[in-house]
């Protein structure tokens, strides 16, 4: 099942939850966290949606930095024993065909990040990797932007880097019938293939990491964690690559779908 969240004409101007079919879009009465979904009857081309919010409303937004091999070579780190986790605010969140916005305090060395995302259904805590997948609704695109000169340069460590507005776009929707072992993911920066690898890269495997984040805090309903970048982000590219006015980012994982957001500057909001 394909889940989204959507502002359609002439309903509920805060957004409604539906089910993506094929390029229809039923809108339901519920919530995927509440457990009851009903359709209403309502129903919408995917073309005619005026605004694709992130698809859940996330509580938290958890991270993992330095989760495949790859990526941590360019990033020229030794390979973690840990997940290593850090935090974005929940206002980075956005959704699909959003902007992401170049913020008016560190516009210079915006970064993108493609990562699959696990979206937490129930609450969680101090569970088992075996048990884990019992608490995982489904699963979604993510962008991992980040602003490099804040994040590596000024503080020298994540949290603003990573958490502007717009810096967490999610989407286009939860897949909840999605084994996550093995898929394709891949960043386009105007067309162009930036990053690809297969999720079976990953140092720390998806039931690995939601048993180990829920040991270290609660997992809410509709947390997000995002489970890691591949190789070919902008820093570390000779030379470094870093988002601009215009650009069109696309993050694609198979079995979900494409995510695509234009970057403009903040001042033009």
């Amino acid at each position: 099942m394909k889940l989204v969240r959507v502002i359609v004409e002439g309903l509920d101007e805060k957004g409604s939850y539906g089910i993506m079919e094929g390029d229809r879009i039923c809108i339901t009465d519920g919530s995927p966290l509440d457990g009851r979904m009903i359709k209403t009857g309502v129903e919408v081309s995917a073309g005619s949606v005026k605004t694709f919010l992130p698809p859940v409303e996330p509580p938290n937004i958890i991270a993992l930095g330095l989760n495949y091999r790859e990526h941590a070579r360019e990033s020229k780190m030794e390979l973690p024993c840990a997940p290593v986790i850090f935090l974005k605010a929940t206002t980075s969140a956005t959704g699909h065909l959003q902007k992401i916005y170049l913020p008016m305090e560190a516009p210079g060395s915006v970064d993108y990040e493609a990562e699959l995302v696990i979206v937490i259904g129930k609450i969680a805590k101090n569970v088992s990797e075996k048990e884990a997948g019992n608490y995982i609704l489904g699963y979604t695109c993510g962008n991992d932007v980040s602003a490099r000169d804040c994040q590596m340069k000024f503080d020298k460590q994540w949290a603003r880097g990573k958490s502007f507005d717009t810096f967490a776009p999610l989407g286009p929707c939860i897949v909840t019938d999605l084994d996550p072992g093995n898929l394709k993911i891949q960043t386009r920066l105007n067309g162009a293939v930036m990053q690809e690898a297969r999720t079976s890269d990953l140092i720390f495997n998806i039931n690995y990491i939601v048993s180990y984040v829920s040991r270290q805090m609660t997992l809410l309903p509709g947390t997000v964690i995002m489970t890691g970048t591949p190789s070919g982000v902008g820093f570390a590219r000779t030379p470094q690559i870093f988002l601009k006015q215009g650009d069109v980012v696309e993050v694609e994982i198979e079995g979900i779908g494409t995510l695509k957001n234009k970057v403009e500057p903040e001042n033009k909001r």
